[in-house]
């Protein structure tokens, strides 16, 4: 007879978006849920966490709690990422998160959050498809992993889709100056990548979260989020380039009406602008896309 697992709860509070995942004591999907709440609003600039954005996510939070109450579920893991650990005022978010969702925030380390998203991203495939190189665009950060059945080397660095477009996206459409902005911006940082992290090891890229996942959405002209379409397809780098100038051509609204998840509008272009500039200076022509990540490590921790 199997071993029987406790039934958990992941909650992932990022910058851009507060996910959650519950698994049934078989590891069956019960619930899987995404809103952008934009926690990281200004946070870049200010250096706290705005009152509006911190009232978005604790009712997302609390309606979550809601879920996790209904399915009875019996372990609950909730991690804050890059606008948190950003944030002077996090202490206070936590506090409210914690009123909301009946548990305690952690602040994780860019180092833990690579590494969950590196156990989520690889979960269903084989060692021989490694070594990999998991890169994670999130809101605020962007984490490399490289390994085979665990991270052998990684780094998580201040890059992420709010934070580039706050600081270089201000056009309606963006200009050709801002874009190239963004993409000098993302050279910049991953000169630390290239210095820590041996990805030229990596036989397989594989990339994770709501900037890759929305592309895949969008090169396959789906206006329905569809994670069984879009998990383990392959996006090309120069897919990626001609998606990010076709939303960059045209203004918020229109982009919008593009998207399958419509909020994302107005910090895709330079999640797109990070990632072409990825895959061109990793040399990297091919990504698998996965829809498994930092949650699902989140949740494997809980059944372990």
């Amino acid at each position: 007879m199997s071993a029987q697992h406790p039934s958990v709860a992941a909650v992932d509070i990022g910058t851009n978006s507060v996910r959650l995942l519950i698994l049934a004591e078989d590891g069956s999907t019960l619930e899987r849920e995404m809103v952008i709440t934009r926690l990281g609003q200004g946070v870049d600039r200010s250096g706290s966490l705005h009152p509006d954005a911190i009232a978005r996510t604790t009712e997302v939070l609390r309606a979550y709690r809601a879920l996790i109450d209904k399915q009875r579920v019996q372990r609950v893991r909730a991690t804050a990422t890059s606008a948190a650990r950003d944030a002077g005022n996090r202490d206070l978010f936590f506090s409210e998160a914690e009123a909301a969702l009946g548990t305690r925030p952690e602040l994780i380390s860019g180092e833990e959050e690579a590494t969950l998203s590196f156990r989520g991203a690889t979960s269903g495939l084989g060692r021989e498809q490694g070594p990999f190189l998991v890169v994670d665009i999130g809101g605020g950060s962007t984490e490399f992993v490289v390994g085979e059945t665990a991270p052998e080397a990684l780094i998580s660095v201040p890059l992420g889709a709010v934070r580039m477009t706050e600081r270089c996206i201000h056009g309606d459409p963006p200009t050709a100056a801002e874009l190239a902005a963004c993409a000098d911006a993302t050279r910049a940082v991953l000169v630390d990548v290239k210095r820590e992290v041996p990805y030229e090891r990596a036989r397989l890229m594989i990339g994770v979260a709501g900037t890759i996942t929305s592309l895949a959405s969008l090169a396959k002209g789906s206006l329905r989020y569809d994670p069984q379409v879009t998990h383990h397809s392959r996006l090309q780098r120069h897919v990626v380039q001609e998606l990010c100038a076709r939303l960059a051509r045209v203004e918020v609204a229109e982009r919008r009406g593009m998207l399958a998840e419509p909020k994302r509008a107005e910090v895709l272009i330079a999640g797109a602008v990070v990632l072409h500039t990825i895959m061109q200076e990793l040399a990297v022509d091919e990504l698998m896309v996965s829809e498994s990540d930092i949650l699902d490590g989140l949740a494997a921790s809980l059944r372990s």
